[in-house]
């Protein structure tokens, strides 16, 4: 992690939880996080298996020229990528966060580098049921203010194990580098449930109504 909104989110995620694996969802307070807020976002499994936005934060509607609330993930993606719905379900089910690094595109050519962090969080009943996440622009560009993005492209993802406990996941992700232009012909999300799933077994998935971060 290299920008401050994403290291906020994950420290504050991190002091939350504890020694459990995620933080509950219940245990979010929007006011603990508000310099940063509009650049948060809610993420949650439908009953159809698709990952939406429960949560989007106004920046990052501006972002994109639109309310992202209800809509999928993939949608921000080029040609839907369906490897970003199937990393976001893999963090859920292993509880273990991910950085992705992605360039986005406008619809008048501009590019521009963003940092995107993905983090589980528990429902009451134990189960990670969602993700709570940030996107950053890696510099300032004043073409985002006012013309939005057309779709973002992954570059680089991997799991930040490094920073967590217990010491087994650590030692079971140590050599893992989630590039997908290097990793070979798995994916971010096969590899990481490869490696993850001994360790923790898959949980339920749950479906609530969408709602907007300001």
């Amino acid at each position: 992690m290299r920008l401050n909104t994403t290291i906020q989110l994950f420290d504050y995620w991190n002091k939350l939880r504890g020694s459990e694996i995620a933080p509950l969802r219940s245990q979010v307070e929007p006011g603990d996080v508000r310099q940063i807020l509009s650049s948060l976002f809610m993420l949650e499994t439908t009953a159809a298996g698709r990952i939406t936005f429960r949560l989007a934060g106004t920046r990052i509607c501006d972002l994109f020229g639109h309310d992202l609330g209800g809509s999928c993930l993939s949608d921000l993606w080029a040609h839907g990528h369906e490897d970003i719905e199937k990393t976001a379900i893999g963090v859920m089910e292993h509880g273990i966060p991910a950085l992705l690094n992605a360039t986005g595109y406008s619809t008048a050519g501009h590019r521009a580098a963003f940092e995107i962090i993905l983090l589980p969080l528990r429902s009451n009943e134990g189960d990670c049921d969602k993700l709570i996440g940030a996107i950053a622009p890696a510099a300032v560009a004043s073409w985002l203010q006012v013309v939005p993005l057309q779709f973002l492209a992954l570059d680089r993802s991997r799991l930040l194990h490094e920073q967590l406990e217990p010491s087994a996941i650590a030692e079971q992700t140590a050599a893992a580098d989630l590039n997908p232009a290097t990793s070979g012909s798995g994916s971010i999300a096969d590899t990481l449930r490869r490696i993850m799933s001994s360790l923790i077994d898959e949980p339920a998935n749950q479906d609530a109504p969408s709602r907007h971060y300001r």
